[in-house]
């Protein structure tokens, strides 16, 4: 048996305002943006680069007032996704740069170097280098 999460859905306000943000701001292609009429909603799905074949994301739009409570929120504010890079401080250093605000500065731990960041929503992510 082979499996693999496929895709973690992040549930946004907007899905421009996450797609410019994604794709600008942390160079994610933009996989997918689909509209289905049939539920009156976008698929739309980003990957981080060299993340092929990789998880992706989902930006699911939230639809309803108690959906739009989690956007921002969707991990009670604990870390919630993990983005591993190959060269910690250029992407820190260019992600700083474009006003990407880290709520944990850089420390080297065990495992790496690593810093929280939050996004557009204030959901918080590491960045992470993982020593070899």
């Amino acid at each position: 048996m082979q499996q693999r999460i496929a895709h973690v859905a992040l549930v946004v306000s907007d899905y421009d305002e996450a797609i410019e943000f994604y794709t600008r701001k942390l160079h994610f292609s933009l996989v997918d943006d689909t509209y289905q009429p049939e539920q009156d909603k976008r698929w739309v799905v980003v990957a981080p680069p060299g993340g092929a074949g990789g998880t992706t994301l989902l930006l699911a739009r939230a639809s309803t007032p108690e959906q739009s409570k989690f956007v921002g929120n969707q991990s009670g504010g604990r870390v919630f996704l993990f983005l591993q890079t190959d060269d910690f401080w250029r992407d820190y250093n260019e992600m700083t740069g474009k006003g990407i605000v880290f709520v944990r500065t850089p420390s080297e731990q065990p495992y790496g170097t690593v810093a929280v960041f939050e996004d557009l929503y204030g959901n918080r992510w590491d960045l992470v280098e993982y020593k070899t």
